[in-house]
């Protein structure tokens, strides 16, 4: 039974040199209940996560866990000789440990003890356990070899393995960092329903509207509001995206209303104040006088409204930030691929050809070679049979990227980054070792686009942005004059794209999915944007 399990946290609290990232939050998740965390890029959502996880600790306020938990983060850390098989064998190691205090109790036979041990045993259905884990696995298409080192592996084969793991173990509490980043739709499908099968807890970080309209049952909201507290928000993101546009639009009007008001009671202030000062004043007692003291207590009656509005001041709603494209310039036939052939990673049977305005959608699953389709694309990966012509610039966003120089700020990296509303105010100064995930993949994006590019390839270009990004990358994509080749395995992006064409890619290989990464390096984050 899981109907003790609860995750509460009391005022909350945790901030860096910039000023807090998470202010005052006071929450209870109990058993049953699928919380989705969302927000803009760098309000704290993985803060957030790694304190209810107590893998940072709070500056103020206090987290109370029931239950055993278990985080999947973004970015792992490991090991330079850990394996697959150490992760498993994390991961299954309660489980394990459970049967063997079941059997020591058995003989000598405890009564006491045994009914202990039988009773957590099947409360963590351990029996089950290695089934669970080999079925994760595969459906995650994280079955690779026990042996193989996790250096070995992609950012997102790692994340899988993790992932795997994690629902092997049952734990009550499930914390979960953009799960959906590097799954395919038959794991996405698996996911989702793993986890609407959960008992427990579940709290997750995601960009992905379909999985937190599928999944979840609250929404926490980490973005500015009247109250400056944090909402929770039920019946999904649809609903909750329509509440917030209304609330914002409230926002606007009262503000605009008390500023109005405002500035009309200090006027009034002003100008009485300014009568009462040069006005002649009658003898005491005579008649005049009444109407000299009405005015008085009229003005008083204005202060006082005056400083009753001051007091309980409405904060001006934060300007969004709204990402601006650049107009990408572009005409005529901009690339040609013959079919082509990269052995053990990708192999194109058909030819491609994008014209200035044309669009494309890859598809397939993990390890078919989007990735590296990708690449060679761009001129970055030489195939072993065919050819890519291109005319004009070329920019390619890869799924996993870095940056050359992690001291430099974004301003420096990128001039136009604020032009473009992916990054403002405190976070154009500050090192790009000290952004977030999300305003890392923003400056990218940034760098990308000031290039003014003719051709956009671009490899999941949700991952890791925040929803209302998402959205608006996704209709100047629609919009934009340059050829634009997309892999992407958000759900959400591919309906968005469904009028646009599309090439599958069949025969995964999962030993080299995503390998191409690694080993050719990003094309654009390593360097500046243009001027």
């Amino acid at each position: 039974m899981r109907s003790h399990v609860h995750l509460t946290t009391q005022d909350l609290t945790k901030g860096y040199e910039a000023g807090p990232v998470v202010d005052g939050i006071s929450l209870k998740v109990s058993a049953g209940q699928r919380l989705g965390i969302i927000g803009e890029n760098g309000r704290g959502k993985t803060t957030l996560l790694r304190l209810l996880a107590d893998d940072l600790t709070p500056d103020q306020g206090t987290v109370t866990r029931h239950g055993s938990l278990s985080l999947v983060q973004q970015e792992m850390p490991f090991h330079e000789s850990e394996t697959v098989g150490d992760l498993l064998n994390e991961a299954l190691h309660e489980s394990r440990k459970a049967l063997s205090e079941l059997d020591s109790a058995a003989e000598p036979f405890d009564e006491q003890r045994y009914e202990k041990a039988l009773a957590h045993a099947e409360n963590i259905e351990a029996w089950d356990a290695e089934r669970r884990a080999e079925i994760a696995l595969e459906a995650l298409g994280a079955d690779h070899p026990r042996s193989t080192r996790l250096r070995q592996l992609s950012v997102g084969q790692r994340y899988r393995v993790r992932l795997a793991c994690l629902l092997a173990e049952r734990a009550d509490v499930l914390l979960l960092d953009e799960p959906t980043n590097h799954l395919d739709a038959n794991a996405l499908d698996f996911l989702t329903e793993r986890l609407r099968q959960h008992h427990g807890v579940v709290v997750l970080v995601s960009h992905d509207r379909t999985l937190l309209d599928d999944v979840c049952t609250q929404l926490l909201d980490l973005d500015p509001t009247p109250d400056g507290e944090v909402h929770l928000h039920g019946g999904g993101y649809r609903a909750f995206k329509e509440a917030k546009r209304a609330e914002r639009q409230r926002w606007e009007q009262r503000f605009a209303q008390e500023e109005a008001e405002h500035d009309e009671l200090t006027d009034k202030v002003e100008r009485a104040q300014s009568r009462l000062k040069d006005a002649w004043r009658p003898p005491k007692g005579a008649f005049k006088h009444k109407r000299s003291t009405r005015a008085a207590n009229k003005m008083r009656n204005v202060a006082r409204r005056l400083e009753e509005l001051d007091g309980h001041r409405l904060d001006a709603p934060p300007p969004p930030l709204r990402f601006t494209p650049p107009e990408l310039e572009a005409s005529g036939d901009l690339l040609h691929a013959t079919p082509l052939e990269v052995p053990g990673r990708v192999n194109l049977t058909e030819p491609i050809s994008l014209s200035a305005g044309e669009k494309l959608l890859i598809t397939g699953p993990n390890g078919a070679g989007k990735s590296t389709l990708l690449t060679v694309l761009a001129g970055r990966l030489t195939p072993a049979t065919g050819t890519v012509h291109h005319v004009g610039r070329v920019a390619l966003l890869a799924q996993e990227s870095s940056f050359e120089n992690e001291d430099a700020t974004a301003a420096q990296l990128c001039s136009r980054v604020e032009e473009l509303g992916l990054l403002s105010g405190k976070d154009l100064a500050r090192p790009v070792s000290r952004l977030s995930t999300g305003q890392r993949r923003r400056l990218e994006l940034a760098i990308l686009l000031s290039t003014g590019p003719h051709v956009l390839l671009l490899d999941e270009p949700t991952n890791h942005l925040s929803i209302a990004l998402v959205d608006e990358l996704t209709e100047a994509l629609h919009q934009t004059k340059a050829a634009v080749a997309v892999a992407t395995h958000d759900r959400q992006m591919r309906t968005d794209f469904r009028s646009w064409r599309s090439v599958t890619l069949d025969s995964p290989s999962r030993s080299h999915e995503n390998s191409v990464a690694s080993e050719v390096g990003p094309l654009v984050s390593t360097g500046r944007c243009a001027r």
